[in-house]
């Protein structure tokens, strides 16, 4: 009796752990979250300046780099945090095995056959304030054309030298890898 009351009490317990809505308050379609009850919140008077080092690579080229969603949902999680969209001073330098996400669709599709899957998510980082750019090293390496990369995405020197220029002007380093 005791184990079947403890199993009906966890199963619940369970059930509404999992039947939570997720929240998307500053990015909408992309970097979905989920709030949690008594937890500690980001301060929502600081202005958080991030530059975001991501070459995480995708895991098939049909979804959306894991990466890139981790940047909205950063973002959201601070949102949620009660930090304004203005007080997040978002950079992101992508390269490595990222590089494939600052492709125009024409480029992905002539590469891979596929439509780019990151455009809509890059458009709403973008709308969101968030500064993208593509280590041009990284476009070399791979032999990409500065015409493939996607217009809303800035060509940097390298992912170093936009670290370090963030770094220097007072962000905070974060490594999606």
């Amino acid at each position: 009796m005791k184990k079947t009351l403890l199993f009906i009490l966890f199963a619940g317990y369970s059930a509404a752990i999992y039947a939570q809505k997720g929240a998307n308050p500053i990015i909408k379609n992309f970097g979905t979250i989920y709030e949690i009850k008594d937890a500690v919140n980001p301060d929502p008077s600081i202005i958080y300046k991030i530059v975001v080092d991501l070459k995480t690579t995708q895991r098939d080229k049909e979804s959306i780099n894991p990466g890139l969603n981790n940047v909205a949902r950063m973002l959201n999680l601070h949102g949620l945090g009660g930090v304004k969209a203005e007080n997040l001073k978002i950079a992101v330098a992508i390269h490595g095995g990222a590089t494939d996400v600052i492709l125009t669709n024409e480029a992905y599709r002539s590469r891979y056959e596929l439509d780019n899957p990151n455009l809509k998510l890059i458009s709403e980082l973008k709308e969101a304030g968030v500064d993208l750019y593509v280590c041009g090293q990284s476009l070399l390496g791979r032999k990409y054309e500065h015409g493939e990369v996607n217009k809303e995405i800035k060509i940097g020197l390298s992912m170093l030298t936009v670290v370090t220029t963030h770094l220097h002007k007072g962000y905070h380093q974060m490594v999606f890898n």
